[in-house]
């Protein structure tokens, strides 16, 4: 009867938390929804060869079905990459308490449920994606009073939120619902002692968590069938007809064949981030990270910034936002920003490593 608040309670999330990492993955240029993945067993660090939930294998799949099915294999991959510290960091710096055993380092685990997160964090975290990424403060009722202010926090892009978005629309509902009306992601932690549920459409966020208060396993706990079920019926509830999120301007909606080339496979084999090919790592010389540039913008002028990348091995490939640059397959390419502001900027190579930088446009 409320007497114990359980939203504050550190649990495990199973998989609840793999679309932030095909997020992070977006966002900074390493995959694309429709990118081939490969769903085989694997050994990761010497030593961690992880498993699917159901012990079988689905081959070569898009992201979109990887996540779609919550496959581990393409989750742990794409953490691989995009490096398990900087994965917490994102999620710290969304306002999320992240708590580690025993205050280890962050490691591949994490992508399966390694690490201990609230189930109001986890709400706010996946209410950041319907709202573009960004990550709202928390107020306990709405009858009460307000959050406090706070600066903004943000857990994607908008493209890499849309993405997400997209995708977990497409997730197989539970028995008995309608598909393709919510997006939401269920997670089972190891043991079977919490089963979750998420969802989220362009008006509401609901999180679902079942579970012992004392930590206890509860054999045949699932989130697929135990917390979507309520989800599904709280949505029901809540009443009206579920809304989509709009679409960015800057989405890439294709096929894996209309890919760039280094966005068409994630090899294991293949160096990801600031890898050596020929003996030089690919990284990108102009414009440094963190930089300011002014090219007159504020004040309306059109302009043509120039980027520059050493090393790697060509073609390359760059992107800004997400999205390709026409024409740009050297070490040496322009690019016409529309305006003024942030803009991620990234350049990936044959072999698949790339490299990426945030600016400041003005």
């Amino acid at each position: 009867a409320g007497a114990v608040d359980a939203t504050g309670a550190v649990r495990s999330p199973g998989s609840a938390l793999k679309p932030f990492i095909y997020a992070l993955a977006f966002e900074n240029g390493l995959a694309h929804p429709e990118t081939l993945l490969d769903d085989r067993p694997a050994r990761f660090a010497a030593s961690y060869a992880p498993e699917n939930f159901d012990m079988g294998y689905r081959g070569t799949v898009t992201a979109r079905v990887a996540l779609q099915q919550s496959l581990n294999l393409p989750a742990v991959d794409l953490l691989d990459a995009v490096g398990a510290a900087r994965f917490v960091a994102r999620l710290r710096g969304a306002g999320a308490t992240i708590l580690l055993p025993r205050d280890t380092a962050p490691g591949l685990p994490v992508a399966l449920g390694g690490l201990g997160i609230t189930l109001s964090d986890l709400a706010r975290l996946y209410a950041g994606l319907a709202r573009g990424g960004s990550v709202p403060a928390l107020a306990r009722r709405l009858d009460g009073p307000p959050a406090a202010p706070e600066p903004e926090r943000r857990i994607a892009d908008p493209v890499a939120a849309w993405y997400i978005a997209d995708i977990l629309r497409g997730a197989p509902p539970p028995e008995n619902a309608l598909p393709g009306r919510i997006s939401f992601k269920t997670g089972t932690s190891y043991g079977y002692r919490d089963a979750w549920a998420v969802g989220f459409d362009a008006r509401v966020t609901i999180a679902v968590w079942i579970g012992r208060p004392d930590g206890a396993s509860v054999p045949g706990l699932v989130g697929r069938s135990h917390a979507a079920p309520i989800l599904f019926d709280a949505f029901a509830r809540f009443g009206g007809e579920p809304e989509a999120l709009p679409r960015p301007r800057d989405a890439l909606v294709v096929a894996t064949a209309a890919l760039p080339p280094p966005l068409r496979h994630i090899r294991r084999d293949a160096p990801k981030t600031f890898a050596a090919t020929l003996g030089v790592p690919l990284k990108i010389a102009y414009p440094p990270d963190g930089a300011r540039v002014d090219l007159g913008l504020s004040e309306g002028a059109q302009a043509r910034l120039a980027l520059k990348a050493l090393g790697g091995q060509p073609p390359l490939t760059w992107m800004v936002d997400g999205l390709p640059v026409a024409e740009a397959m050297r070490r040496q390419a322009e690019w016409s920003p529309e305006g003024a502001g942030f803009a991620r900027i990234s350049v990936m190579d044959a072999a698949g490593a790339s490299d990426s930088v945030v600016v400041r446009l003005e």
